[in-house]
């Protein structure tokens, strides 16, 4: 019989989670931790929980790691023939609705929540969450995942409309690095994503702030689009 202390290693990967995506006057910026929990375990560190669909739109993960790897690998499938047969890259909007339309049509069965965000030239840097159950909300900003939860009181203090690029990223960052601070499933570094129309910049590692020296090393990945 399988020990308990077993059945928690081999349980199901879920990646517990801070996700926040956060529009500014020119683009949007998503943000995440990097820790994927095995039960009581941490099974990954290191972790990639912002996932490219397009060129210009991303999407950040919590809950499953298997159900939202694979609603955004449908999303990735259906976005590419999309952009085939108009010729043309799919708005945020599309690709929101067609995670909306995948967490619903699976509700009983997918336990993700998901947030959509990237650039298009007709409505510019957009936001949308789709939590547990498939609801689509666009806001001006959102957080998702357990570290969410210290937030909140934060983001109400601290957001506001008409910011740089430099305040939001600065923004998600920190918020990130809150929920690290206090929540036990979320941790690692924190991973942002800025899209704008001019180009896409990664930002693939970048500690917590209360963790930073002197002497921290930033990988920068520019992926330049054409709009």
């Amino acid at each position: 019989m399988e020990s308990h202390e077993e059945s928690e290693i081999n349980g199901p990967h879920s990646m517990g989670t801070t996700i926040i995506g956060v529009t500014y006057n020119g683009g949007v910026v998503l943000g995440a931790d990097s820790r994927t929990s095995t039960g009581i375990y941490v099974a990954n560190r290191a972790s990639d929980k912002i996932t490219q669909l397009t060129d210009n739109v991303y999407l950040c993960r919590s809950g499953s790691a298997a159900d939202s790897q694979t609603v955004s690998d449908y999303v990735r499938y259906f976005l590419h023939q999309h952009t085939i047969q108009l010729g043309q890259p799919a708005t945020v909007k599309v690709a929101a609705n067609l995670v909306r339309l995948l967490s619903y049509s699976n509700k009983n069965m997918l336990q993700t929540g998901m947030i959509i965000g990237g650039w298009d030239k007709y409505e510019g840097g957009k936001i949308y969450g789709v939590p547990l159950g498939g609801t689509l909300l666009e806001l001006p900003f959102t957080i998702g995942g357990s570290g969410s939860t210290y937030l909140y009181g934060f983001f109400d203090q601290a957001w506001k409309e008409g910011m740089t690029q430099e305040e939001a990223e600065q923004l998600v960052v920190k918020a990130v690095s809150l929920a690290i601070a206090r929540d036990g499933a979320s941790g690692g570094v924190v991973r942002t994503v800025t899209v704008s129309c001019v180009l896409s910049v990664f930002f693939s590692f970048q500690l917590p702030v209360h963790q930073i020296s002197t002497d921290t090393r930033i990988t920068l990945v520019s992926r330049a689009w054409l709009g």
